[in-house]
């Protein structure tokens, strides 16, 4: 009889505060099925998307997460690691790759061993770590698909509102590698990040209302939503794209109105009011290779906790004020 391999993994069996739920402890280590690949984890990247799976909060999202509890009791989406095994139909990946990617849909990364699909796997580049690597998928995929939907061209005026955030510090690199002229809205602390990012010019939301400028922008990305509608129409110019990226600051039917009403507007404005879904897809995880190997990205990673240190490290990710990324180092 075959003994059950074992391993260290930070669960919650229901939904609440992390503090409260989130339990380091020893698990059965998961086996690659068909398509699948098992990864050995050295990093996992966390992003605000997380807090709202541990908390189970705005209640809609538990159609995807499980309505009663948690359908995978380890959170986390994003990893970096190196395969262990892969299961039947895999091709492209053999034990000893070092990948990144995300495995949504097959288990979760905070923890010694993590499944994935083999379709939400890249090789990792050689020139980043695994910790920098782990930032990447979710929200480099989200900013790199939010530009797309608002069909940024070089030469354009591109603003993004909270470009020191996860999803923000990757818009900024991206859009300037797309030839736009880019402008970063971030607090004090974070001026000197975002211009080290690539921003051609950084407003500080503390002292400078961006909504109140002379300023007019072909494409806002708006991360934060701490603005009215109508202060970030009349940012926009008049054939310009706004998209709307942020469902925090809200709840009940005020956040469900919030997320209506630029879809209900639309139809009659000149601008294009947007909302977008974020789908990742293996040729986009591969673009965001070539643009780390490159030079073009370089995750902007916060501060790395030990998994045992989860706790404190969604802590610092639900307050919605780290600057850049929060990832777990694991082995």
């Amino acid at each position: 009889m075959n003994r059950e391999v074992k391993m260290r993994a930070m669960i919650r069996e229901r939904y609440g505060e992390p503090a409260k739920v989130l339990k380091l402890k020893e698990i059965a280590r998961p086996e690659a099925g068909e398509g699948q690949v098992l990864v050995r984890v050295h990093a996992a990247g966390l992003h605000r998307g997380d807090c709202f799976v541990v908390r189970g909060k705005p209640f809609l999202m538990r159609m995807a997460t499980g309505w009663l509890k948690p359908k995978v009791a380890s959170p986390g989406f994003d990893v970096a690691g190196v395969v262990e095994a892969v299961g039947s139909g895999v091709t492209g990946f053999a034990p000893g790759d070092e990948v990144f990617g995300s495995t949504e849909g097959a288990s979760g990364a905070c923890a010694e061993f993590a499944l994935a699909k083999a379709s939400g796997l890249a090789h990792k580049p050689g020139n980043i770590s695994f910790e920098e690597a782990a930032a990447v998928p979710t929200s480099a995929l989200a900013a790199l698909h939010g530009l797309r939907a608002g069909g940024l061209q070089a030469g354009q005026r591109l603003l993004i509102n909270g470009a020191s955030g996860g999803v923000g510090s990757f818009a900024v690199q991206i859009g300037k590698a797309l030839g736009a002229e880019v402008t970063g809205v971030c607090s004090t602390k974070n001026l000197e990040m975002v211009r080290t990012l690539g921003a051609d010019r950084v407003v500080d939301y503390t002292h400078v209302d961006f909504a109140k400028g002379s300023d007019t922008y072909d494409l806002i990305l708006d991360n934060v939503e701490n603005r009215s509608l109508s202060d970030i129409r009349r940012t926009l110019r008049p054939q310009g794209t706004a998209l709307l990226n942020s469902g925090t600051g809200a709840s009940g039917l005020k956040l469900m109105w919030r997320l209506a009403k630029p879809m209900l507007l639309g139809p009659f404005v000149s601008q294009n009011l947007k909302r977008y879904l974020s789908v990742p897809k293996p040729e986009d995880l591969e673009v965001l290779r070539s643009m780390l190997e490159e030079g073009q990205i370089t995750p902007a990673v916060e501060q790395v906790f030990a998994l045992e240190d989860v706790v404190e490290a969604f802590g610092r990710l639900c307050t919605g004020h780290a600057a850049g990324k929060i990832v777990l180092r694991v082995g």
